[in-house]
């Protein structure tokens, strides 16, 4: 008869598992419940409430308000100097509510810190539930990492609902604008040469835009929707509108692309006589950059859960998130937990439907778990703990004296 020894880390991870069985029903109810009631960007009042009743009852020290962001909180649990810092998004997207799962990714960190909070003395570590406000649109942990909330975090992870597994892949860095121009009204008939066309200022610069394509370096994306052109076929417009994205493979060719396409809606204005008016919404989202030793971590464990998990080569890029800046002054993991979504992908309405069905209920727990693994391996391996504090002791802080960043 042969016999298998059981290691720290196996009854450590048996110890989670036993936590998350126990808070089973508590954050399927949490998924369920921010489900039934999406909130827009900085507006998640009652999903921040929801998540830190829920924490702050099981022992969790809590912040609410954090960075002067009325739905952002921090949640701690521990007091090692290894800080996990686990990343919980609860915003929705306007009209389709959580058509990108949002409810499962923040219930699943919740899940986390749970199943490893009480282990955290034992580990060494500090178990950081960070709640970001705002990844839709907006980009809440910009805002955080600006205003230090991510300062004492050695490793920062969170997973994202989709129709598969996958860890590994980066994503574009996205920056997004409002255009407008103003112009000046005539009769297009009886004295068109009064007016100043803002339309035509728009035109030109879409013109210009899909000329620069064929230059754009490969993976660029400018996609736009003009949101007013004008009232009446015989007025010349006075004012134009368009929301504008620019994505880039990285966030030094995000600033190249910036600096083009600003240039063509100049063009615009510069052709018609029409003022010009660009401002930027929100933050600009990094590129995801994906640390390979955690990544490895969560593969494993996600694997021994039984999910189908794909490895993905980092040059492929998908979406484009705020966990990007995250992961350009912190080790970071973004892996996405799949569950069956029939044909349908994120941002689509029929995604939103997938969102609290059984697969989705276990995108949820093993979500939750196989970070908290993760977490327990990074802890429990000396060379991976010594490594994420050296890189915390070294790396450069986000913020500048001379102001804030904007990567």
């Amino acid at each position: 008869m042969t016999t298998t020894a059981t290691t720290p880390l196996d009854l450590l991870r048996t110890r989670a598992r036993d936590v998350v069985t126990r808070r089973r029903d508590d954050v399927l109810a949490l998924s369920h419940q921010l489900h039934a009631d999406p909130e827009l960007a900085y507006e998640e009042h009652r999903s921040a409430r929801r998540i830190t009743d829920l924490v702050e009852a099981a022992g969790f020290a809590v912040t609410r308000g954090v960075c002067d962001l009325p739905t952002a909180f921090t949640a701690t649990a521990g007091s090692g100097d290894l800080v996990i810092g686990i990343c919980a998004e609860y915003d929705a997207l306007p009209g389709i509510g959580h058509a990108c799962g949002h409810n499962v990714n923040g219930a699943a960190s919740v899940t986390a810190a749970l199943a490893l909070a009480p282990l955290a003395d034992e580990l060494g570590i500090t178990v950081k539930l960070l709640g970001t406000p705002a990844e839709e649109s907006g980009g809440g942990k910009v805002d955080m990492l600006r205003g230090g909330a991510f300062d004492d975090v050695a490793a920062a992870m969170m997973v994202h609902a989709a129709p598969s597994d996958s860890v590994g892949m980066s994503s574009l860095a996205i920056s997004s604008w409002k255009v407008g121009y103003t112009g000046r009204s005539a009769h297009a008939a009886a004295m068109p040469e009064r007016g100043v066309n803002a339309a035509d200022a728009m035109m030109i610069a879409q013109v210009a835009i899909a000329a620069y394509r064929q230059q754009m370096r490969p993976g660029a994306v400018v996609s736009g929707v003009v949101t007013s052109g004008g009232e009446a076929a015989n007025v010349i417009p006075a004012h134009t509108a368009a929301d504008y994205d620019c994505r880039a493979g990285t966030s030094e060719e995000l600033r190249e692309l910036q600096a083009r396409i600003r240039a063509c809606f100049e063009a615009g204005a510069l052709a018609t006589g029409a003022e010009l008016a660009l401002e930027a919404v929100g933050n600009d989202y990094a590129d995801l950059r994906q640390d390979l030793v955690m990544g490895r971590s969560y593969l494993a464990a996600a694997r021994a859960l039984g999910r189908d998990v794909k490895a993905e080569d980092p040059s492929i890029r998908g979406g484009s998130t705020d966990m990007g800046n995250v992961s350009h002054h912190v080790p970071t993991i973004h892996p996405l937990i799949g569950y069956d979504a029939g044909d349908t992908i994120m941002h689509n309405p029929e995604f939103t439907r997938y969102g609290t069905t059984p697969q989705a209920d276990r995108a949820v727990l093993d979500g939750g778990l196989a970070m908290a693994w993760t977490a327990l391996d990074l802890a429990l391996t000396p060379e991976h703990r010594q490594a994420l504090l050296d890189r915390l002791k070294t790396r450069a802080l986000y913020r500048d004296p001379s102001g804030p960043e904007s990567s």
